[in-house]
């Protein structure tokens, strides 16, 4: 786990050289065991294809090889500022597999052509270096990273059908000139790039380092505002930094530095869909356990501590149960980390939002090393402006206990496995399907799921709320937003096709909007976070489980009318055969136990213990939001919340998230 940044320069000017270490101490977090910088001359833009290159290393890891020209010498700087260079990469290290300098990146193979910089891990990295060992390649470490070389050496950059992880790599291949961009299949590993006027493409891990560039001026994107405020997510590419953009999941750049050509390819989707030919209950129950065994052991590969997060749920409980037996065959202890709330001034349902004593339980049960912090109101407000300047951009929930969580995590251990993704593939949240499960057209299914989806500002009030911005965002339609991440739909649709398009608009955005939270708030405290769910064979398999199996009451919510399913609250009917599964390793009252976020008691705080502070935010006049947003339309939605009268918990956050990037990045 690391962070990745560069450039390239299909036209000249040059690179902005100048910019090659700032950008990576942008992100230092990310990596604090090492940093490299590679400037290549790829000679595609001159008539003479002479190709040169700088691998350079910082006065900070001066001392971990001698053998690297340090950036920041008045020799490195002289080479630096006497040529031409139209590609750059920069890294910096998380060191957890293969501890050791021959770790170091940018990597490049024997003959110095081939260069890569990469964040994440391979899991399946040892059964493919095994394989090309037997195709005739050699290896001088014991990193994935290295086995991604060669890989593509071998297969091309078809070769990342073959990885089963999470990453985000640039790759420079300097016998055919093309550089490669690419993101893993779910969107685990973030990479952001801005194309400049003059045809330079800058890429980053963050947007903070793409900021530090010369050629990106910073202005809202107004149109990813308005999506944003609409969904509490943002479906589209787009980012709040107008011309940035994150590469998408499953995607991947094509760059031919002769012709300069661009292109974006997708390599992988998901694809929730019935089976032809339905198993025995049982066939899928014990092929589940197989498989999510196999998922979470092949993720507790590590050279550094690794541990696991342990709320009161299934997910993360299923995890814990598992990889706690792996160590214990070790004579070791899995440590476990816990956050809970003060529930003092608590209310209503917030009341139950307290997981500790469950997770205590699991703790007991599974003989783990368990740690745990307790967060309380005033604890949102301490953190406001690291976890912004981190998030970088507002994301879903209300994540700031997500940040306590990692910082606790990291001053015990480097890695820890997360729960993300089991409700994404199991059907949790099967009171958000039934919303829309009775349709006449595909069309009438995207009218009632969109309604769903609608989680800050309803339609009524966003156009007023917005109207300072009108005339920038009046082209912009969130309900083509929403259709327009579905595929092409069949016509003739059943209960159990919508369903599995609900799966797939939820992997596609909610999944992601929660990975790329979760990357950034570990990684902000140099923490890698694994998702054992997001296993290319537990994947593949759990699309295809039949959704009868994964929902109980299906067949009764189908013959309900709308009235009645409107009315519908959380049940335990979710994720069936997953409970099944895990029937055998979690304790009963948590694997029937009814789904329970990880959120804190904000709807109660907000108008009791954290009204000073939320009004001193939100109802000042000079609130850099009200730059975008109309004042009397934004506080009257806020007074409904602090009266008493509308719960609007999630819109309150969203706006002091706002709030605090307009003060970072204005």
């Amino acid at each position: 786990m690391c962070g990745i940044v560069g450039a390239i320069s299909l036209n000249r000017p040059s690179i902005g050289v100048d910019f090659v270490k700032p950008m990576a101490d942008k992100i230092a977090h990310r990596g604090p065991d090492d940093a490299g910088y590679l400037c290549f001359h790829t000679g595609a833009r001159h008539n003479n294809k002479v190709s040169f290159y700088q691998n350079l290393t910082d006065n900070q890891f001066k001392n971990v090889d001698d053998m690297l020209p340090i950036i920041e010498s008045n020799s490195a700087q002289r080479e630096l500022h006497s040529h031409d260079y139209d590609l750059y990469m920069g890294h910096r290290r998380l060191s957890i597999l293969d501890v050791s300098y021959a770790g170091h990146q940018p990597m490049s193979d024997l003959s110095k052509n081939i260069w890569i910089a990469y964040n994440g891990e391979i899991y399946n990295f040892k059964e493919l270096k095994r394989e090309l060992e037997g195709l005739g390649h050699r290896f001088k470490s014991n990193t994935d990273t290295e086995v991604i070389i060669y890989s593509y050496i071998q297969w091309g950059i078809e070769c990342i059908n073959k990885f089963n992880g999470m990453f985000a790599f640039s790759l420079y291949d300097n016998f055919k000139k093309k550089f490669y961009l690419c993101r893993d299949r779910y969107g685990i590993k973030p990479v952001y790039y801005h194309i400049s006027k003059n045809k330079t493409l800058i890429y980053g891990s963050e947007i903070k380092s793409i900021l530090e560039y010369k050629d990106y001026n910073s202005e809202v994107d107004k149109e990813a505002l308005l999506e944003y405020f609409t969904f509490q997510n943002i479906f589209t590419n787009k980012t709040l930094h107008k011309d940035i953009q994150i590469l998408e999941a499953g995607h991947y750049f094509e760059i031919d530095l002769y012709s300069k050509q661009i292109n974006k390819i997708e390599y992988w989707d998901f694809d929730f869909s019935e089976p032809e030919t339905v198993k025995d209950e049982r066939e899928y129950i014990e092929e589940l356990d197989r498989l999510f065994t196999q998922a979470v052991k092949r993720q507790l590969v590590s050279d550094v501590p690794l541990g696991s997060y342990l709320s009161g749920g299934m997910d993360s409980g299923s995890i814990t149960a598992i990889a706690s037996n792996h160590f214990q065959q070790s004579n070791d202890y899995l440590k476990t980390f816990t956050v809970g709330f003060d529930l003092s001034s608590a209310s209503g349902m917030e009341l139950t939002f307290d997981e500790r004593a469950k997770a205590e339980y699991m703790s007991y049960k599974f003989k783990t090393e368990q740690y745990e912090m307790v967060l309380k109101s005033g604890d949102m407000e301490r953190c406001m402006y690291d976890f912004s300047y981190h998030l970088e951009e507002p994301r879903v929930g209300q994540s700031y206990p997500n940040y306590y969580a990692a910082k606790l995590a990291s001053k015990f251990v480097k890695v820890v496995l997360s729960g993300a993704g089991g409700d994404e593939l199991f059907a949790g949240y099967p009171w958000r399907y039934y919303k829309a499960v009775n349709n006449v057209s595909f069309d009438d299914y995207i009218d009632k799921y969109y309604l769903f989806w609608k989680r800050l500002i309803d339609n009524k009030d966003i156009k007023e709320v917005f109207s300072p911005i009108s005339q920038y965002t009046q082209n912009v339609w969130t309900k083509d937003i929403f259709a327009n991440v579905f595929k092409t739909p069949i016509q003739n649709q059943s209960p159990e096709d919508y369903i599995n398009h609900s799966l797939y608009f939820e992997a596609k955005t909610f999944l992601h909007g929660l990975l790329v939270v979760d990357d950034k708030l570990s990684m902000a405290h140099s923490l890698e976070t694994r998702v054992p769910f997001l296993d290319n064979e537990l994947v593949d398999f759990s699309q295809k489980i039949p959704v009868k199996f994964k929902l109980n009451n299906l067949k009764k919510i189908a013959g309900m009318n709308e009235n009645e399913i409107s009315k519908m609250k959380k049940t335990n009917d979710g994720k069936i055969i997953f409970r099944k599964s895990m029937s055998k390793y979690i304790p009963e009252d948590i694997h029937t136990a009814v789904k329970q976020g990880f959120s804190s008691p904000d709807n109660s705080w907000f108008k009791g213990e954290s009204i000073d502070f939320v009004k001193s935010k939100l109802l000042n006049n000079n609130a850099n939001i009200y730059k975008y947003m109309d004042k009397f339309s934004t506080q009257k939605l806020i007074r409904e919340h602090l009266e008493g009268k509308e719960n609007r918990r999630l819109f309150i956050w969203s706006l002091l998230n706002f709030e605090e990037w307009c003060n970072i990045h204005e």
